[in-house]
Order: structure tokens, then C-alpha cells, then sequence
């Protein structure tokens, strides 16, 4: 078994899919639109086979987590791997550079990973990580 997919609610949904098909080498599909509920979404696929859901609807109330200073229970982030330690700290430059803030990282985890955190255009916190090797 495997997760399909993930989906996040926004109000921005071409910037975000665009977020996700610049930085993290996303394909999206065509977009779908059901006229009668105003349901707008992009299924954005990466190069393992997985896929994320973004998603727009009038009326979806804003979500009260607070991503940055504090964490809740449920899903809490994303994560992306590359297959280097270099390629962690190459993503890290350039989201740094084009603005997006950097949360915490890189550092190297005491399980095994480097790694990074940042938020995507809607404050959703990512990791990018690779496993480290001495």
C-alpha cells in the first residue's frame, strides 16, 4: 500500500501549484473546475510517483494552526528528498534567495537526516531532506 496523494485548501491556487511545479519539479495536470459547487483543483505529480492535490472552493474557512511559532496535533508538514546533502543546501539557497523563509536547518538529525525546514506561499511547513552520510 501507499498514500495517493495529500491535498491542501488554499485561496491562491495558481501561485501555490506553481510554487510546487518551480521549486519541487512538479508536473500538474490540466486544471478541473466544477462549475455548479466552484471546486478548483490541480493534481501536481512528482518524479517518485506521489502526488499533491491543491485545491480552491469559496466558503473554506481559513485554518487556525500556526505553523511557524506553534505545532498541533494532525498533519504538521510535508517532506521532500533529494538524494544529497549538497542538493538539500542547493534548494535551501534558492528558496532563501527568491524570499521564502527558512524555519530551522539544514542541520543533521540524530536519526540519520539532513535536513531543513521552510513554508510554501500559503505558511503549509516543508522539509527538504536527504539521509547523511560522515
Amino acid at each position: 500500500m501507499n498514500i495517493d496523494h495529500v491535498a491542501i485548501w488554499t485561496t491562491q491556487l495558481e501561485n501555490l501549484k506553481d510554487y510546487y511545479v518551480r521549486y519541487y519539479n512538479g508536473k500538474a495536470n490540466s486544471k478541473y473546475l466544477n462549475k455548479d459547487s466552484h471546486f478548483e483543483s490541480y493534481f501536481i505529480t512528482f518524479d517518485s510517483g506521489s502526488r499533491l492535490e491543491v485545491m480552491q472552493k469559496p466558503g473554506i474557512p481559513a485554518n487556525l494552526n500556526d505553523p511557524i511559532d506553534k505545532q498541533f496535533q494532525g498533519i504538521i508538514h510535508l517532506s521532500f528528498g533529494v538524494d544529497t546533502m549538497a542538493k538539500v543546501d542547493e534548494k535551501l539557497n534558492e528558496l532563501r534567495k527568491d524570499g521564502f523563509r527558512i524555519l530551522k536547518g539544514p542541520r543533521k538529525t540524530g536519526d540519520g537526516y539532513y535536513e531543513f525546514e521552510t513554508l510554501d506561499p500559503d505558511n503549509n511547513r516543508l522539509e527538504v531532506m536527504s539521509i547523511f552520510k560522515d
